[in-house]
């Protein structure tokens, strides 16, 4: 798991050959962009623009993927990230290869990271996460999260 920002993505881009192509989007991302998926590079590097109100993180899940690394950038508003090792956790089912996620039960404890505009989080497939937090009660969120296939 990384926690930056967008000015600082030249320490990530060397973490995976497909990162400089999402880190180059995400430079010249606007929040203006429509919500949906925009191809980045095929299959391969594509994202997923979002607009959303956070809400508590008990309303949230816990998730992982296998096929893909998130880089959730937030562009307005500021949420709440929380983040635990997958190891540790316990499914709630079975892996969804259709939609590359698998849940898990909340752990006792999480760490939270605070995500505001210009931020960066990168969650790896051994990253359990959930954004879209509400801190102190809803708020307004656009964001946009690119999926980076892994191999």
């Amino acid at each position: 798991m990384i926690l930056d920002i967008l000015s600082h993505s030249s320490r990530s881009r060397l973490l995976h050959p497909r990162f400089a192509v999402a880190f180059d989007w995400l430079a010249r991302f606007s929040p203006d962009t429509p919500d949906g998926r925009i191809e980045i590079d095929g299959s391969s590097v594509f994202a997923l623009v979002q607009s959303y109100s956070t809400a508590p993180a008990a309303e949230k899940r816990m998730e992982t993927h296998r096929a893909h690394i998130d880089i959730q950038y937030i562009a307005r508003g500021t949420e709440a990230m929380m983040w635990a090792d997958a190891a540790r956790l316990h499914p709630q089912g079975p892996f969804d290869e259709a939609r590359d996620v698998v849940f898990y039960d909340d752990p006792p404890a999480m760490t939270s990271l605070m995500c505001e505009p210009g931020t960066f989080t990168i969650f790896f497939p051994s990253d359990a996460h959930k954004g879209g937090c509400s801190l102190l009660g809803p708020v307004a969120v656009k964001k946009a999260v690119i999926k980076v296939r892994v191999d």
